[in-house]
């Protein structure tokens, strides 16, 4: 009596593959993958550095298939791979519409001579980078960027109301610590007590101000107890040519 059960069981079995297959192959692209194009794009981005265009045309090299071939994960690579793109998010909408949501990286600072870090704090290159103005110029390191970044915020707090304002800081492969200063002075801070030393001239420098007619052009924080400035010397006058012998009058 238990004999069929096998055999019936088995004949459901085949007859559910044969309805599946066809419906999964389609949906997979095994099969009538030329058939339901899809026709339509709809992008949301901010377009600051990356166009409509370059991510249409991007986009396009992967529709020649139709809607169920396309491959979501393969848009969003290529897309990806555009200069200044952080993200792409793609999703398909039946019957003939793929839509994109793409994320430009955000820039934060230059690193180094060619390269941006973006508000994320990862590095990257795109044409130009070097260019971009009104960025602070960080550099050290790659595996030391994360401490470059925020020894670069600590000095924005601490030179907050100083009169003085960080243009860029520079981590050497050493250890060594160095600021530009908007103004173009230097900074010499050293691998020891970076902050400390820091800290002790930002406390004196009010007092220093005072007296000055200026920012210094060079301080060295290198010194256990105390720092060393330099000033600009100061332009000569210029002297207005002595005038020549009157001329003669004439008789």
């Amino acid at each position: 009596m238990r004999g069929p059960l096998p055999l019936k069981w088995l004949a459901w079995g085949i007859a559910l593959s044969l309805v599946a297959l066809p419906i999964v192959g389609v949906l997979n692209g095994w099969f009538a993958s030329q058939r339901w194009p899809v026709r339509k794009i709809e992008l949301r981005a901010e377009y600051a550095h990356v166009s409509a265009e370059q991510i249409r045309a991007t986009v396009e090299t992967h529709l020649a298939k139709g809607f169920f071939a396309v491959q979501l994960a393969d848009v969003q690579k290529a897309v990806a791979e555009l200069p200044w793109v952080e993200r792409v998010e793609a999703r398909k909408q039946w019957p003939d519409t793929l839509r994109l949501t793409v994320y430009e990286r955000q820039p934060f600072a230059h690193w180094g001579e060619k390269r941006l870090i973006d508000r994320s704090g990862e590095i990257f290159e795109v044409p130009g980078a070097e260019t971009m103005q009104g960025l602070p110029q960080l550099s050290g390191p790659d595996e030391r960027l994360a401490e470059v970044i925020a020894f670069h915020a600590e000095c924005m707090r601490e030179f907050a109301g100083s009169g003085l304002s960080v243009r860029a800081v520079d981590l050497s492969a050493r250890g060594s610590w160095r600021l530009t200063l908007a103004s173009g002075a230097l900074i010499e801070i050293g691998r020891v007590d970076a902050r400390h030393r820091l800290q002790r001239f930002l406390d004196v420098w009010p007092k220093l101000a005072a007296a000055s007619n200026g920012p210094p052009v060079y301080v060295d924080l290198r010194y256990e107890n105390g720092f060393a400035m330099r000033w600009a010397l100061p332009e000569a006058p210029v002297s207005s040519p002595s005038p020549g012998p009157a001329p003669a009058g004439r008789a």
